[in-house]
């Protein structure tokens, strides 16, 4: 296990942290694009359906309030920012709880490198079963830089997430905390562990 990963071990967090991170990391993956039409925006509907007297019926206006069908909606969704404010420190921190959970949990395998000559998804299985981690529902696989040939090889397993570590900036999380949490086993490359320390320990 590499040194970095080691001194993890004796970290925790407060779950209230590792919630507060994941639901902003979600809210944040969202577009906010959805909308629909209110009972002023649908087409049509402009003249009264019938009289407003001694029909025996409900008086209306148009054809398009919420009750008709194809009439707008009443309380019509908007395009709106879901996303949320995390601090630097407490994501990185969260990060941090969330990988020393799952090493403490026996749920990381670090290797030496993760690389294939070219792509080739049979390859990856064997990678994967040599690992004692073909079988399992939930697979992150994290390389120490961003290699096109290992997504290759790993795209076509519908249970194998490939991230890379955050890069010497710091800019961001190639993975992120729910990445560390939702994976039932992680397999991470040998240099994956200075470049943490390199970004967390700022």
């Amino acid at each position: 296990m590499a040194n970095y990963i080691d001194k993890l071990k004796d970290l925790t967090v407060e779950r209230s942290l590792l919630h507060r991170v994941v639901v902003a990391e979600e809210a944040n993956a969202r577009q906010g694009t959805q909308s629909a039409k209110t009972r002023s925006e649908t087409r049509g509907g402009g003249r009264k359906p019938y009289k407003q007297k001694k029909t025996g019926n409900a008086r209306q206006g148009t054809i398009r309030a919420p009750h008709y069908a194809h009439g707008g909606m009443a309380l019509a969704v908007k395009p709106r920012d879901y996303s949320k404010k995390v601090n630097r420190k407490e994501r990185r921190l969260a990060l941090a709880g969330a990988l020393s959970a799952r090493v403490n949990a026996g749920d990381v395998t670090v290797v030496d490198k993760i690389a294939f000559a070219k792509p080739s998804t049979k390859e990856a299985i064997a990678f994967l079963t040599k690992r004692k981690v073909n079988d399992v529902r939930r697979v992150l696989v994290i390389l120490e830089e961003h290699d096109p040939i290992t997504y290759l090889c790993f795209r076509n397993l519908p249970n194998v997430e490939v991230r890379v570590a955050p890069n010497k900036a710091g800019q961001g999380t190639a993975f992120s905390t729910r990445d560390l949490l939702v994976a039932h086993k992680i397999v991470m490359a040998k240099g994956v562990s200075s470049k943490l320390e390199e970004v967390w320990s700022k």
